[in-house]
Order: structure tokens, then C-alpha cells, then sequence
């Protein structure tokens, strides 16, 4: 299944992108939407697209993966040109330094270099983008404005990285991607366009210090991203055959590196290059300092998987699904326009009450029953206690469920994949897991604590 194209660009009215969620039940709505339809489409679409090929040549088998720089994959001139896109706008980052005065969170020099971007947006996308598509700018640019994080709060989270996503699909509904073979310009997509995004997005953290936005802070999977993790696992993943298989739900591609491999940065260091779950891996390493299980514990969690990488993509697949898009600090400034419609999918089923869907806020909580603007009237109302989209949210690969996710702790998404566990002892700290699921958690003394960042510093100068 592939994402829906328009079928006739010049009669299509295209409309500045707005906000519509404004509440828990606006997030139940947008659940049931074709905007949230055609965002699973999409993503399972990429994430099919740089799963390993098997085929048969010359009466053996030939394996053939998709690795960052593989010479198996072909940029069309419309990756190229996004590839150019993105390039100008590293290269301005570059103009405009980080401001030397004193701050306490972000540097103020990434609203200068959003306001430039802002400003010359038009200019950008005529440059890159055919003439034709002048008509489609406005949405365009929303998304891809909506992607570089927040200039008024001076952070960037997964939520942003939704919006480039956006303007990707978007892109891909107004034919800028020429026709090819299936899995083609989606590859192009993962490992020319959005990898090159993420560059750009690491570059700006970075030099900006941006804050990370809505962070479960240790309890989250990453401070920042998230689809590299989905994208990079599906690289690891068995290889399939024909182009309608399944994607596989467990097992490895032959000779790839195991997941317990995050935790030691020299073989991170030497996959970074080449797959996209050990880049977003390096870069926690670049900016963060420790031993990796205690700033990164979910990820730790998940690198005692034994079942393989198919079986981490497909957990990662369903945890982006509870994670991203069913929480409301993330989806709420997700703007809907005439190509993510914020229109109910008739098909659609309505997702399942879960445990925090009740913390999700209502925007005036002595009238559950009144519909939220946008939303059309008739909308159920929310169950007792409050209303939201859970940690499993029935997406198309989720199973559903009215329980407790599995692995709930503090208020957090465990690995969805991972056996049940205890939550912390109240009062423990939240930075310091205990008894993750998955993989074993080191000692916590302090000559031990001192023994891994001293091997791990070892490890990185090698």
C-alpha cells in the first residue's frame, strides 16, 4: 500500500495548513482522520522501501541492502534537489553564529537563523522545487517551516521531525517524485533526503543548543528523534523477496551487528556511517556524557532484545505509533490543511481507552461533552476520567488493548516489545532505571560507574 497521489493538481485547492488540535479529544479525532491515515501509509511505506532484497541471480541468491552512501541507490533529480535544499540551509547555519552572551536555555541566534529561512522560504522553494508546484508553497512551506523546531521556545523534538515527514508526504501527494519501481524513490527519500534533514537537524542542536521539546527527559527513547530508530532497525532487518511481502516482525539480516552493540561507542562508531539507528546512537554519544544505561535506558532496555532487528522495527514501529502520534504534547501543533485533512476517515476505528490516555487535557474540563473547535460535532465524548491516545493506540501493526501497556512506567512508554516490570520504588530518582526489562542494569556504585566511562573513553579513542 502506497500513499495516495493527487489525480488532478490543477483543480486542487490547496489551503494554508492551521492548528486543530487543541485537546485530548481533539487527538482521539485526529486518530481516526485521513491525516493520521496517510502518516502510517507513509511511514510504513519508507520503512518497507530500505528493508534488505533477496533475489535470485544467476540461479543463486544475491542479498542486497541499503546502507547510508549504498551505491544500489539511485537519486532521482528531485531527491537531488532536496539534497540541494537542505545543503543551502546547513550552509546557513554557518552564516549565523551562536551568540556569545550569557543564556540559561538555547541560544538566540536560532531564531536569527529562522527568521532568515522564514524569509526567504519562497525563494528556497522556487529554487528547488518546479514551477508548477508555486501553487502548493504556502502548504509546503508550513511543514517545512514546522520542521526545524521552535524559535519562540528554542527547542526541537519528535514533533518536528512529524512536520518534515509532512513535508515529505506532501511532496510525494503533488507527484514532485517521478514514477519508478516500488521501493526506489522511497529509498532515495530515507537515505538521500531525510538523512541529510537529520545533519541538518544535529548541526542546529548543537550549535544552538536547542532544548529538547515535550522529553520525557531518561524515561524518553531519544531527546530528539525518533524515525531513524524505524528506519535504521528495518535496515537490519531479514531480507524479503518480492516487493509485496510482509515486513519481517523478527530476525536479522545475516553478519549484522548485534543490538547490544549501542552501548559500546567504538562499534557504534564504526556502523554510524552506514546505518541510521547507530547515527542517531553516535550523536547521543556526542552530547551526552556517562554510562550509557543511565542516560539512555530505554534504549539500553531495548539493545537485550534476542529476537533480532526485525523484531526491535517492529516495536519501534508501534512505540512511535503511542509515543508520537497519539500524544498530545506532540501532535499539538501539527497543522492540517487540504493535503493532511483534518477530515474523519469512514474506515477508520476508534482507538481503544488506555491507562495515560486519561492525562491528556481537555480544554474545559466541566463540559467533556462539547465538541473542540474543528472537530466536528458528534464526536464521542471522552471516557470517564479524561481522554487521549494511549501507549497503544490501535495502529495498523497494534494489536488492541483497553489494559495498562505493557512496560508503563511513570507515566512512560516502555519498549511496547519488552516483558512487564515493576515501576521505580517511589521516591527513586527518576534518572536512575531500575530493573528495565530486556537486559540486565550494571551496578549502581560508584567504582563501577567510574570503570565504564573509563572504557568507554578507551573505546572511543581507538
Amino acid at each position: 500500500m502506497t500513499l495516495a497521489k493527487l489525480d488532478n493538481f490543477e483543480d486542487h485547492k490547496f489551503e494554508k495548513p492551521t492548528k486543530r488540535i487543541h485537546d485530548g479529544p481533539d487527538v482521539t479525532f485526529f486518530l481516526t482522520s485521513f491525516a493520521y491515515r496517510d502518516i502510517i501509509v507513509f511511514i510504513l511505506q519508507l520503512n518497507h522501501a530500505v528493508l534488505p532484497r533477496k533475489r535470485d541471480v544467476d540461479g543463486s541468491t544475491k542479498i542486497t541492502t541499503y546502507p547510508l552512501e549504498s551505491p544500489d541507490v539511485t537519486f532521482s533529480f528531485a531527491v537531488q534537489s532536496l539534497r540541494a535544499l537542505l545543503t543551502k540551509l546547513i550552509d546557513l547555519v554557518d552564516e549565523i553564529p551562536p551568540d556569545t552572551g550569557p543564556r540559561r536555555f538555547g541560544n538566540v541566534s536560532f531564531r536569527k537563523w529562522y527568521q532568515s529561512v522564514e524569509a526567504q522560504l519562497q525563494d528556497i522553494l522556487g529554487e528547488y522545487l518546479p514551477e508548477e508546484l508555486e501553487p502548493a508553497f504556502e502548504e509546503l512551506g508550513a511543514y517545512l517551516m514546522g520542521s526545524f523546531g521552535s524559535a519562540q521556545r528554542l527547542d526541537y523534538g519528535t514533533g518536528h521531525e512529524l512536520s518534515f515527514l509532512a513535508f515529505l508526504a506532501c511532496l510525494w501527494k503533488v507527484n514532485f517524485f517521478p514514477p519508478a519501481d516500488a521501493g526506489v524513490e522511497e529509498r532515495g527519500i530515507v537515505l538521500g533526503v531525510f538523512e541529510l534533514y537529520l545533519s541538518l537537524i544535529r548541526k542546529l542542536i548543537k550549535l544552538y543548543t536547542l532544548e529538547p521539546a515535550g522529553s520525557h527527559g531518561v524515561w524518553g527513547l531519544d531527546d530528539n528523534s525518533f524515525l531513524p530508530y524505524v528506519f535504521g532497525s528495518a535496515q537490519f532487518s531479514p531480507a524479503i523477496t518480492a516487493e509485496t511481502d510482509p515486513t519481517p516482525i523478527e530476525g536479522s539480516l545475516p553478519d549484522t551487528p548485534q543490538a547490544s552493540s549501542v552501548a559500546k561507542a567504538n562499534l557504534v562508531d564504526k556502523e554510524k556511517d552506514k546505518n541510521m539507528y547507530f547515527s542517531a546512537i553516535a550523536f547521543i554519544y556526542d552530547v551526552k556524557r556517562g554510562p550509557f544505561w543511565e542516560h539512555s535506558p530505554i534504549l539500553f532496555d531495548i539493545s537485550g532484545i534476542k529476537d533480532g532487528w526485525g523484531k526491535i522495527n517492529k516495536g519501534m514501529l508501534k512505540m512511535y505509533n503511542a509515543e508520537v502520534l497519539s500524544k498530545f504534547p506532540v501532535v499539538q501543533h501539527f497543522p492540517f490543511g487540504s493535503l493532511f485533512k483534518w477530515e474523519k476517515d469512514p474506515h477508520a476505528k476508534p482507538p481503544p481507552p488506555s491507562t495515560h490516555a486519561s492525562s491528556q487535557p481537555l480544554r474545559n474540563p466541566a463540559d467533556t461533552h462539547a465538541p473542540s473547535a474543528g472537530r466536528p460535532g458528534g464526536v464521542p465524548p471522552p471516557p470517564t476520567g479524561g481522554i487521549g491516545a494511549g501507549a497503544t493506540t490501535a495502529a495498523p501493526w497494534a494489536k488492541t488493548t483497553s489494559q495498562a501497556p505493557v512496560g508503563f512506567v511513570n507515566g512512560v512508554t516502555q519498549a511496547p516489545w519488552a516483558s512487564r516490570t515493576p515501576a521505580p520504588p517511589a521516591g527513586r530518582a527518576v534518572g536512575r532505571p531500575t530493573g528495565l526489562p530486556g537486559r540486565p542494569m550494571p551496578p549502581l556504585n560508584e567504582s563501577v560507574r567510574k570503570q565504564d566511562e573509563g572504557s568507554r573513553s578507551d573505546e572511543t579513542k581507538k
